[in-house]
């Protein structure tokens, strides 16, 4: 699946064990140079980017503040500078700050979850827009979470954003698909990373697995290959799609 030729952004790719630095690399493998993004972060971003360049690829690390457009803009500009413009766009910024019920949930804690997990995507692909029209071709893909299609209790802020995630991947299928730009979500249910699966209690872990029809969360390199997949040719038809990477965690299971 050759992505010679492609310039890719993953954002939110700071973190060791995450989605965002395995899909960096899985793109990379694949041909494509890549642009990753922190904020908190950045030594993390720095080292994926590092990495990237070892495989003979070119990639910068820039800090982006994704609750914020003026710094998504800026963040592209030094990317197309270095780089070129963004073809194909993986949107992984999320947070989940904190689990807690709609009756302690602050207006804070709402407006700083949906502005960093949904407005983050909407400001990168309008940035991206312009270029993937005019060149005929693009790759969207949405990380969206089982919160989205399922709901999950404290989670109002972060699932209504991962929802709306879906929203904007299949309008923004529809707007594109007359430029050869493609805009696909990649639902995942319980993923081991270090930021939401690690800190979970051995308890709740066992419990959340004996939900899953696989009886395992999925690992950051089983994304981002299906990520790697939707961004190549092989995918060109694949356009506002759910694509599930939930292990059966969405079936009967007992």
């Amino acid at each position: 699946m050759s992505l010679e030729g492609k310039i890719a952004l993953v954002t939110g790719a700071s973190m060791p064990h995450g989605i965002g630095r395995a899909a960096a690399l899985a793109l990379a493998r694949d041909g494509a140079d890549v642009a990753v993004t922190g904020f908190g972060h950045m030594e993390g971003a720095e080292s994926v980017a590092k990495e990237i360049q070892a495989m003979g690829r070119r990639s910068i690390a820039v800090k982006m503040n994704g609750r914020n457009y003026k710094s998504v803009q800026e963040g592209f500009t030094i990317i197309k500078k270095e780089l070129g413009s963004v073809n194909i766009l993986v949107n992984n910024m999320a947070q989940m700050r904190r689990m807690v019920t709609i009756a302690k949930t602050t207006i804070e804690d709402w407006d700083n979850e949906v502005k960093l997990c949904l407005n983050s995507a909407f400001y990168c692909i309008k940035e991206a827009w312009a270029d993937m029209c005019q060149n005929k071709w693009g790759r969207i893909i949405n990380m969206t979470s089982v919160a989205g299609v399922m709901g999950g209790y404290g989670q109002t802020s972060y699932g209504a954003a991962k929802a709306g995630l879906i929203g904007l991947a299949k309008s923004t299928a529809l707007e594109g698909a007359r430029f050869n730009i493609t805009a696909n979500c990649v639902l995942i249910g319980v993923a081991n990373t270090e930021a939401y699966y690690e800190p979970i209690p051995a308890e709740i872990r066992e419990r959340l697995e004996n939900r899953i029809a696989m009886r395992r969360p999925a690992t950051p390199q089983e994304i981002a290959d299906v990520i790697a997949f939707i961004a190549s040719d092989k995918a060109a038809y694949m356009t506002g799609a759910i694509v599930n990477m939930m292990g059966g965690l969405d079936l009967f299971v007992f």
